[in-house]
């Protein structure tokens, strides 16, 4: 199976064109060699055909073959909400909401939150964290890249997903939530979802009312108490992989 990069970069059949710097270290780094078969995506649908053609000290060129209109994104899109945590914590859910098939990704700061993110700060964690989902849609076949958006205050993001006519599910540990595929079933198989989950910490009694009143339906994992990273992935491996 040829190696994949992603470039953001118009592609057209039997172009031949220098790849970016970063693709360009990584068939570097891989010893690939001028007739290597290789494949591209840029995010926009489907994935390219392409042949290595030159190998320079620093530059790889590269020859586009056919255009393959392969999609492998879920049904329903889930655009995960999740409250701000420790770095390495937040670079692990990316990686793998983004195997998963998540649509979108929002940090959010909530009361709770380990993490505190603004002007610049937060430009190159939302750059580093886009950087991360882009190597996961390589590694996972994924050729459209899931936006990971700025972070936003709680009810921004409610804000947003309300306007954007998504559904809304908050993780709860409500004893009384239903579970997440009874609240799932309230809609069609294909109705884009937000889902909200809380930090280290969970969301505040206040945040999830609020989460509430926006439309949010409260949905369990069950019994057991995960951990911050590891609940969302769980409803996503519970919604998309069904």
């Amino acid at each position: 199976m040829p190696p994949r990069f992603h470039v953001s970069l118009d592609l057209t059949p039997g172009a031949e064109l220098a790849l970016p710097p970063g693709a360009a270290r990584h068939v570097q780094v891989l010893r690939l060699q001028p007739g290597s078969d290789i494949t591209l995506f840029n995010g926009q649908g489907g994935e390219w055909r392409a042949t290595v053609t030159r190998m320079g000290r620093s530059d790889v060129h590269v020859r586009l073959g056919e255009h393959l209109p392969i999609e492998r994104e879920a049904p329903r899109p889930i655009h995960l909400l999740t409250g701000l945590m420790a770095s390495e914590r937040m670079d692990w859910l990316v990686e793998k909401a983004t195997e998963l098939g998540a649509a979108s990704l929002t940090p959010v700061h909530t009361q709770h939150c380990a993490l505190r993110l603004t002007g610049e700060r937060a430009a190159k964690k939302q750059a580093h964290w886009q950087a991360v989902a882009t190597a996961a849609c390589e590694q996972s076949r994924r050729n459209r890249l899931p936006p990971v958006q700025p972070p936003q205050a709680l009810p921004d993001a409610l804000a947003t997903a309300k306007a954007a006519g998504h559904a809304g599910i908050v993780l709860s540990l409500d004893a009384q939530a239903p579970s997440l595929r009874n609240a799932a079933a309230h809609w069609p198989p294909t109705q884009a979802v937000a889902l909200l989950s809380g930090p280290e910490g969970g969301l505040s009694a206040t945040e999830e009312a609020a989460a509430r009143a926006a439309g949010f339906l409260p949905a369990s994992l069950g019994a057991r108490v995960l951990r911050a990273e590891t609940a969302p992935l769980a409803a996503l491996a519970a919604l998309l992989l069904a």
